[in-house]
């Protein structure tokens, strides 16, 4: 079973929703934590509320800040800010980009950033907080879709490639949560996040359940087992049953 006592944690993205809540229960296990968000009144107010280190800034580049707050060491490195980007395939390609860009290669520069660490040392933890759309799919929000699929195949790659040499991967795939994002989902995320949608303190428990347990994959709502498994044995059953809520969607005038 592992602990977090100690532990030096950046959890991005954590103003409001999913990070605020993991910065919360990592505090209350004992880390010490770095509070990140591009908003810097959002960072403070959270850091301030649980005694934590506000670093406000891009996801991106905020790893040599957090690592100097941390006092030289990152433990834990919690991938969570993310944009929910709406749209299908004619969505502007600023809009594709930006998805990319914050729902992948910050993950991927973040990495990039502290793997010679961790590899020297032999031990480090990055946290994906992907959501079920890159195991499963979102209906109206092409964008979100597959840059949350790339989010999950990077952090698939991470944990297959470097296990061996002590870095222990959690990819984070829940549904629907009671966020600023959801809310942001409009009549698609009503339809099929909102009936099933928990607190986010509910997925910072999964995590912290699934940390102790060395889990790869964290289903803080389990019922996504099911769908993965029918969307990979069952494909046609699947894709039709995704697009008859697609057609739903439509009947509710989007």
């Amino acid at each position: 079973m592992s602990s977090v006592r100690g532990a030096g944690v950046v959890v991005t993205g954590a103003g409001g929703g999913i990070g605020a809540a993991l910065a919360r229960r990592f505090t209350a296990e004992g880390a010490r934590v770095v509070v990140n968000d591009i908003d810097p009144v959002r960072a403070a107010a959270v850091a301030d509320e649980i005694g934590a280190t506000a670093v406000p800034g891009d996801a991106s580049g905020i790893v040599p800040a957090a690592r100097d707050a941390l006092g030289g060491t990152v433990d834990v490195y919690c991938a969570n800010a993310g944009l929910g980007s709406p749209g299908d395939a004619f969505a502007e390609e600023a809009v594709w980009s930006a998805a990319w860009d914050v729902n992948v290669m910050a993950h991927v520069r973040a990495v990039r950033a502290l793997l010679p660490d961790w590899l020297e040392r032999g031990s480090g933890r990055f946290v994906s907080t992907v959501s079920a759309a890159g195991l499963l799919t979102m209906v109206g929000a092409a964008p979100y879709s597959v840059s949350k699929h790339g989010a999950y195949a990077f952090a698939e790659w991470l944990s297959l490639t470097y296990r061996h040499r002590g870095l222990k991967v959690h990819a984070i795939c829940p549904q629907g949560v009671r966020t600023d994002m959801l809310t942001a989902a409009g009549s698609a995320g009503e339809l099929v996040l909102a009936p099933g949608a928990i607190e986010p303190a509910a997925v910072a428990d999964a995590l912290l359940d699934g940390i102790a347990a060395e889990r790869f994959l964290i289903l803080p709502h389990p019922e996504v087992a099911d769908y993965y498994r029918t969307r990979a044995t069952d494909p046609e059953r699947w894709l039709a049953g995704m697009n008859h809520l697609q057609r739903k969607w439509e009947g509710m005038g989007r």
